[in-house]
C-alpha cells in the first residue's frame, strides 16, 4: 500500500452495461469486494464515498434493443432499474448509483472532451472501417462476427472469441459479417479523434512500474505487458447514433467512444451526489481534485487496461484530477467449470438468485468471497455453495451462536451471566482471538478479502470448539458458577462475530446484534471480552442460517443442464449469413455430397440427430440440430445430402461432429435437408 497519508477514500466499481442483469461473475470480481472494503472503512470511522452506476452507451445495449424491437432508451431504463434494485437488495451499499444517460454526465463528459480538444491533446486520423452498405452504417467491434482465426469457431465477435477467449480485432476475423442481420461487410474511410497513448508511455512506465509495485501481480503484469508492447493512439470517438454527441463542429453522426465516456461516469455520478447533498458530502472537486483523497478502482481483469493506462492518461491530459492509488482487479469466476457467458445465458443472475433464495443474500456473499478469484480464475459450483452453507455457515457459525443463546435462556433467563475466575483454557481461548482486529486490518488493507473472511470464520470455529470442549450443559448440573463463566465468554465471542463479519455478511451481522441487543458494530472494540455487560438481556435466538436441501440445488443444476442443451443445439444451426459476394469467398466453403448410412436421435437431446455419412473419404459422423423437423430420422437413410466438409470438428454430448449438414427452411418453417436430384459419386465437391 502507498505510504502516503490520505484524509478520505473514493471507491469506484466498474459500471455494468445496462443490457442485462448482473451475474455472479460481476459480483465476485467487482461488487462484493468493493462493498466489503467500503463497509470496513466505514466501521473504522474513515471518510469514504462509494460510487457506482450503469454504463448505458455501450454497443451491447443497442444490440439488445434491435433484438427486442424496442428503443435503446427503453432497454437502458429497464436494466438500470433492475440492476440498481438488485444491488440494493443484495446489500451493495453505494452512496450513489446513477447512470451515464443523466444530464449531469452528458455535460461533464462533453466538457471533458472539449477541454482536451481545445488543449490540443487529441490527434485526428482517417482510417478504413467495416461498413454495411445495406443499412448504411459503420459497424462497431461487437456488431461484427465471423470465424475465429485461432480456434476457427463460428460467430466470434470483432473484439473477442468467447470459445477460446482470445482478444481479437475485426480485421482478424475470417469472413466477417454484420452480427445483427448477416450482411457481408465492406470497408469505408472515416475520420476520428484519437488519444495518443504513445505520448504517455514514458510517464506511465514511471508511474506504474516504478511507483506502484505494490499493485496486485495480475494488474502490474498486464500493465507491464501493454507497456512493453508499446502503446498506440486510441480512438475516442466513433460513428454511432447512440451516445454523447462529439461537441465539435462537423462531427455530426459521431459520439464519444464508450471507453472514453464510461469512466467519466465516476466523476459525474460523484458530482450529481455532492451537488444534491453538499452538506453531507461536500464539494465533488474535493473527492476528485484534492491530493489528500485516495482513489481506488474495483474492476475485473478485462478492464485493467482502461483503468490503469487509458483513464489515467485521460486524467493526466486534463491536468486537474487525482490518479488512482490502487486498482485491485480480480480474475474471472467460472460457473460449473465453464466460462460465464451472457450471450449463452450461462450464468447465475443476481435478480433470479434473490427470487430463488429469498433472505439468503449473505450466503451468496460468503461463497463468492470464499471463492474470490483474487489471484487466478476460480469456479463456482452449486455443490460447493450448498456445502459451504450447510457445513460452515450453519454447522459452525450458526450452530455456535444458537447454542450460546439457547443455553443462556435455559440457565440464566436470557441475562448475560457474570464472569467468574478464568481458567488457563479460557485465557488460551481469549488469546486465540484477542488480536483478530489487527489480523483483519492487515488483510483488508491489502485487499485480501478471501483470507480476511477466513479469519472471521476462524473466530466462529474458536467459539464452537470452546463450547464443545467445555460442555456447559453438563456442568450446569453441578457447577453453575463455571457454567456462567463459560456462557459469558461464549456470548462475548458471539458479539465479536457480529462485528468481524459486518463487512462480509451485513444482514446476518445485523440480525445477530439484534439478538444480542448490541446497539452498534464498534470496530475499535473488536477482540475485547466485555462487549456485553453483565445482566444485560439477550433476545430469544432465531436461526442465523438455514440448511439448503438437495432439491433446491438440483433445481439449479437442472436449469443449467437445459441451458447447455439449448446452446449445443443452437450451435449446430446454420449461421444466418447472407450469400458470399464473390466467387473467392464461396470457394472457401468445401461443400460435398455424401450418402446417409445411419441417422438416429442423440440420447438426452431434443434437437440433435447423429448422421453417419459415406463421404467417399472413409466416412464421418455429423451432428445436426434438425430432430424436430424429422420425427422419424430413418426416412433420411439412403439419401444423398450436401454437407460442409471443412467445418471445424466439435464435440458435444460426448460425440465429435465432423462437418455440417446443409438444410433449408420450408414454407411451414421446418428444416429440410438438401439433397441431389440424381445419384452422384460420394465425396464429389459442389461448386
Amino acid at each position: 500500500m502507498s505510504e502516503k497519508q490520505f484524509k478520505r477514500t473514493l471507491v469506484t466499481s466498474a459500471l455494468p452495461y445496462a443490457n442485462g442483469p448482473v451475474h455472479i461473475g460481476h459480483l465476485a470480481g467487482v461488487y462484493v469486494p468493493a462493498d466489503i472494503y467500503v463497509r470496513y472503512l466505514r466501521l473504522q470511522g474513515k471518510p469514504v464515498l462509494f460510487v457506482g452506476g450503469s454504463d448505458e452507451h455501450g454497443v451491447p445495449v443497442t444490440i439488445r434493443a434491435r433484438k427486442e424491437g424496442i428503443t435503446t432508451q427503453q432497454v437502458v431504463d429497464r436494466y438500470h432499474n433492475l440492476i440498481k434494485d438488485s444491488f440494493e437488495q443484495f446489500g451493495i451499499s453505494f452512496d450513489v448509483y446513477s447512470r451515464t444517460t443523466s444530464a449531469v454526465h452528458h455535460k461533464l463528459a462533453s466538457d471533458f472532451f472539449r477541454k482536451l480538444y481545445d488543449d490540443g491533446k487529441f490527434i485526428q486520423q482517417t482510417t478504413e472501417q467495416f461498413y454495411d452498405e445495406e443499412t448504411k452504417e459503420f459497424l462497431t467491434d461487437r456488431n461484427i462476427r465471423g470465424e475465429c482465426p485461432h480456434c476457427h469457431s463460428q460467430g466470434a465477435y470483432g473484439d473477442q472469441c468467447e470459445k477460446c477467449g482470445r482478444t481479437l480485432s475485426p480485421d482478424e476475423l475470417i469472413n466477417p459479417y454484420n452480427a445483427v442481420n448477416g450482411n457481408p461487410l465492406t470497408k469505408r474511410a472515416t475520420t476520428h479523434w484519437y488519444l495518443p497513448l504513445d505520448q504517455y508511455q514514458q510517464w506511465l512506465e514511471q508511474w506504474i512500474l516504478e511507483e506502484h509495485k505494490e499493485w496486485r501481480p495480475n494488474v502490474y503484469g498486464q500493465c507491464k505487458s501493454w507497456l512493453d508492447g508499446g502503446l498506440r493512439p486510441r480512438a475516442v470517438t466513433r460513428d454511432l447514433n447512440w451516445g454523447i454527441p462529439v461537441p465539435v463542429e462537423g462531427a455530426e453522426g459521431k459520439v464519444l467512444y464508450v471507453w472514453f465516456d464510461a469512466p467519466i461516469g465516476y466523476i459525474s455520478n460523484t458530482k450529481e451526489l455532492c451537488d444534491a447533498q453538499p452538506g453531507k458530502f461536500g464539494k465533488w472537486e474535493t473527492w476528485w481534485k484534492d491530493e489528500s483523497t485516495r482513489l481506488i478502482h474495483f474492476i475485473g481483469k478485462d478492464n485493467i487496461v482502461f483503468h490503469c493506462i487509458v483513464f489515467p492518461s485521460m486524467l493526466k491530459a486534463e491536468g486537474s484530477y487525482i490518479l488512482p492509488d490502487n486498482v485491485p482487479s480480480n480474475e474471472f469466476l467460472n460457473l460449473e467449470g465453464d466460462k460465464i457467458s451472457t450471450s449463452r445465458n450461462w450464468a447465475v443472475w443476481l435478480n433470479e438468485y434473490l427470487d430463488d433464495f429469498p433472505g439468503k443474500q449473505d450466503v451468496l456473499r460468503y461463497v463468492l468471497t470464499a471463492n474470490a478469484p483474487e489471484t487466478k480464475d476460480n469456479d463456482f459450483t452449486w455443490a460447493d455453495f450448498q456445502a459451504r452453507n450447510n457445513n460452515e455457515l450453519v454447522a459452525i457459525y450458526g450452530n455456535f451462536v444458537n447454542r450460546a443463546l439457547v443455553l443462556t435462556h435455559k440457565y440464566f433467563e436470557g441475562k448475560v451471566p457474570a464472569q467468574g475466575v478464568l481458567t488457563d483454557y479460557d485465557n488460551a481461548t481469549i488469546n486465540e482471538f484477542r488480536d483478530i482486529k489487527l489480523r483483519l486490518e492487515q488483510l483488508l488493507d491489502q485487499f485480501r478479502f478471501r483470507d480476511a473472511q477466513k479469519e472471521a470464520m476462524n473466530l466462529a470455529r474458536i467459539g464452537n470448539k470452546y463450547l464443545a470442549d467445555t460442555e456447559p450443559w453438563k456442568l450446569a448440573k453441578t457447577d453453575m458458577q463455571r457454567t456462567a463463566t463459560i456462557l459469558n465468554l461464549a456470548l462475548q465471542i458471539a458479539a465479536n462475530l457480529s462485528i468481524a463479519f459486518e463487512p462480509f455478511l451485513p444482514f446476518s451481522s445485523e440480525k445477530l446484534r439484534n439478538m444480542l441487543n448490541l446497539t452498534n458494530a464498534d470496530w475499535n472494540r473488536l477482540g475485547n471480552t466485555d462487549l456485553l455487560a453483565e445482566s444485560a438481556t439477550v433476545n430469544e435466538p432465531s436461526l442465523l442460517f438455514e440448511k439448503i436441501d438437495d432439491s433446491a440445488i438440483q433445481a439449479q443444476l437442472d436449469r443449467l443442464a437445459r441451458i447447455k442443451k439449448e446452446n449445443e443445439a443452437a450451435a449446430w444451426q446454420a449461421p444466418q449469413v447472407k450469400a458470399p459476394t464473390c466467387i473467392e469467398e464461396f470457394d472457401k466453403t468445401d461443400i460435398r455430397v455424401g450418402t446417409v448410412l445411419e441417422c438416429t436421435k442423440v440420447k438426452k437431446s431434443d434437437k440433435l440427430l447423429q448422421f453417419k455419412i459415406d463421404d467417399g473419404m472413409g466416412g464421418r459422423t455429423i451432428l445436426s440440430g434438425i430432430a424436430q423437423s424429422y420425427p422419424d430420422p430413418q426416412e433420411l437413410v439412403g439419401k444423398q445430402v450436401l454437407f460442409i466438409a471443412n467445418f471445424p470438428p466439435r464435440k458435444m454430448m460426448g460425440i465429435e461432429s465432423q462437418g455440417m449438414i446443409l438444410s433449408a427452411v420450408n414454407a411451414d418453417g421446418k428444416l429440410v435437408v438438401t439433397t441431389v436430384s440424381k445419384p452422384v459419386r460420394n465425396g464429389v465437391q459442389v461448386g
